[in-house]
């Protein structure tokens, strides 16, 4: 599940892929001494033994593709999509630990437009809840986003096009926007380091950030958020995609009922602005360890309420039960999150639909304890 080269991904232990470790008696491969000295000659000795594993990994890939002769236009797009992640994780490395929700919806929506309306209210009411706001950056909805959080709490994430898209006067020139070329990179950021997601009405470009974030949380390759299709009042927009998907999509079994839990509808902002608020009023977070997923939370279950998630959830086990945790090493070991209580299990990983029912019934707990 990640929020990674594709969304916001529950971390975990180890690596899924490491290169192959060298014979001990050789003494260091050449690309160990080059990674040493990037991380070095870079003022990053300190840079700890996961890091270099994966500095020494991203050269063992340069080393596979010049070995190839990888096409110039190919290693164009490699490198250009390499400089754009770097220069948008520099851009909100100092704002990972800030809440944020990202802003999907039409360039082509007007001011005066009531979705316009809509965007910038919510935007304003998360901003002064303490999240900061995401969009593109561009026109319509992404300038409502940007006008209604106001600049200090706006991140911009532009993409250059033929007929360029300038960004909106609400975030240009400011040092929280990032330009980039690719749709791809730009979703990626758009999704990655969001906490919770907001779509309103728009075209291809709209519905295509929509799906893919769906099917992201569809496959758990992006962590457990909130996503609220937000409408205008009396608008219909939700309304008829929700028919098609309930008219066209499920009868034919290419999405299942269970999917409907990974996003709400509404056209009322103050209600958008609380389901994004209270999916985090008890649920924190999750993680991997192992086979084990771990559910992070303010208030834990007490004995009977975890043997009715048990009974009501117990289809979405693998083997064993949902049980109590304390922070397990590799948790200790990172220093993560250690006074939340926890909830471990072996999750039945085609299920993600229900772990989202599962995670709003702990948010339930959250209320009445």
């Amino acid at each position: 599940m990640t929020r990674a080269a594709e969304g916001r991904q529950p971390s975990t232990t180890g690596s899924a892929s490491q290169p192959p470790v060298d014979d001990e008696d050789a003494g260091p491969s050449t690309l160990e001494v080059l990674a040493s000295r990037l991380v070095d000659e870079s003022g990053s000795g300190s840079a700890s033994a996961a890091q270099r594993r994966l500095y020494r990994s991203m050269l063992a890939t340069v080393a596979g593709m010049a070995a190839e002769g990888t096409d110039v236009i190919d290693l164009k797009l490699a490198d250009a999509a390499l400089a754009e992640m770097d220069a948008a994780f520099r851009i909100f490395r100092p704002y990972r630990r800030a809440k944020k929700v990202t802003i999907f919806g039409s360039a082509r929506t007007e001011p005066d437009h009531p979705a316009y309306f809509q965007a910038r209210d919510l935007a304003r009411s998360m901003a002064a809840a303490g999240w900061m706001v995401v969009t593109g950056a561009g026109p319509g909805i992404m300038a409502a986003g940007m006008e209604g959080a106001g600049r200090d709490q706006a991140i911009g994430v532009n993409i250059r096009l033929p007929l360029e898209q300038a960004a909106n006067r609400f975030i240009t020139q400011d040092p929280k926007l990032v330009e980039m070329r690719y749709f791809f990179t730009r979703k990626l950021m758009l999704i990655k380091e969001s906490d919770g997601y907001v779509v309103l009405p728009g075209g291809f470009g709209t519905l295509d950030e929509g799906f893919e974030l769906l099917t992201l949380l569809q496959t758990g390759r992006t962590e457990p958020a909130p996503v609220v299709m937000l409408d205008i009042p009396g608008g219909g927009y939700w309304d008829g995609w929700s028919r098609f998907l309930a008219e066209q999509v499920e009868p034919r079994c290419l999405v299942s009922a269970d999917d409907r839990a990974f996003f709400q509808i509404t056209d009322d902002v103050a209600v958008a602005g609380q389901l994004l608020r209270d999916f985090y009023r008890n649920y924190r977070s999750c993680r991997w360890v192992g086979d084990l997923l771990i559910l992070r939370m303010a208030v834990a279950p007490g004995n009977a309420q975890l043997a009715d998630l048990n009974h009501r959830f117990g289809d979405i086990v693998a083997s064993g039960v949902i049980r109590h945790s304390k922070p397990l090493p590799p948790e200790r070991s990172d220093n993560d999150h250690l006074d939340l209580a926890r909830l471990a299990f072996r999750f039945d990983k085609v299920h993600y639909g229900r772990l989202r029912m599962l995670i709003d019934a702990l948010n339930e707990i959250g209320e009445t304890s």
